[in-house]
């Protein structure tokens, strides 16, 4: 069968495309009358726990296969992108905290790249920076640990305790001044240093949540399981910084990863182990809600979005 478009459904396609790709995050309707609004927060349920994940930002990139593709071929990475309806040259990129509610503790992770993003992103979630009881970063890049000041210095994120691993922290302390990684961690992090707490692989958050280690990344990058009535939620942070070609071929490098070779072999263990006990993970990076299952596809792994599991 052939699919043929009258000239006008052909126009009204065009007219709508530029439209749909300026939309940054899924809208909710308002009251009649009003205009939509971007919604930067969904919540999940995990046993008696809710979970949101926060919209923080979302920013377009081109290179793609240089960002992705590390040992692919151009015509490897092209077909790749093809099977999935997108594009080899440009993606879009999302930034993601989430924020665990256990009912006695607000555990904020990761906080974005500034303070406007996440303290907006809060408020979609009824949340204000100062019921923040802890702040998880899973690494310390920019984009992790941006909004836990604002443009003046002063912590966003006043009442929270703090917890990192003790290999992230120490990694970009010994780093000599004038590496810009490092310097931003001693404007973002170091100035709570006093009020953090340093895990190590299997260290405990809260009750519930545990920190389990997953380097390559950067080399203290943790993910975190979140546990609660008999329900699980893997927190993958960016164990893969893209929803397509790190799970179709976690041995293709990220130029974002600190040891591209632990990377991509902390990938495949997690990501195996993800489609082996069906547990639901949600990524820093992912397509906002950033929630989804991981299932095995040939050599490698897919990505499969929630729909309306979790709503509790």
């Amino acid at each position: 069968m052939t699919l043929k478009l009258s000239r006008r459904a052909a126009l009204a396609g065009v007219a709508a495309a530029p439209l749909a790709a300026t939309v940054a995050a899924p809208l909710r309707a308002a009251g009649h009358g009003d205009a939509l609004k971007p919604l930067h927060a969904r919540a999940f349920k995990v046993g008696d726990y809710t979970v949101h994940s926060l919209l923080a930002g979302s920013t377009g990139r081109d290179g793609v296969k240089d960002i992705f593709g590390g040992g692919a071929s151009a015509e490897e990475f092209a077909e790749v992108a093809a099977e999935n309806f997108i594009s080899d040259s440009a993606a879009q990129f999302y930034f993601t905290p989430t924020l665990v509610d256990t009912g006695s503790e607000k555990i904020l992770f990761d906080t974005g790249l500034n303070a406007g993003g996440i303290t907006m992103a809060l408020a979609d979630a009824g949340v204000t920076p100062e019921e923040i009881d802890v702040v998880v970063l899973t690494h310390m890049h920019g984009d992790h640990i941006g909004g836990m000041a604002d443009d003046s210095g002063a912590a966003t994120f006043a009442n929270a305790r703090y917890v990192t691993a003790a290999a992230e922290y120490d990694h970009w302390t010994a780093l000599p001044e004038g590496n810009g990684g490092a310097d931003n961690v001693r404007a973002k992090v170091t100035p709570q240093a006093e009020k953090m707490t340093f895990i190590e692989d299997g260290g405990s958050v809260a009750s519930g949540v545990t920190g389990m280690a997953a380097f390559g990344h950067t080399p203290g990058h943790m993910v975190y399981m979140i546990e609660s009535g008999g329900q699980q939620l893997l927190l993958t942070a960016d164990l893969a910084n893209h929803y397509v070609f790190p799970f179709a071929h976690p041995e293709w490098q990220t130029s974002f990863d600190t040891d591209k070779d632990m990377a991509s072999a902390t990938r495949r263990r997690v990501l195996d182990m993800l489609a082996v006990s069906k547990v639901p993970m949600i990524g820093y990076h992912m397509p906002f809600p950033a929630a989804g299952y991981v299932e095995t596809r040939g050599e490698g792994f897919r990505f499969v979005p929630v729909s309306y599991q979790m709503m509790g």
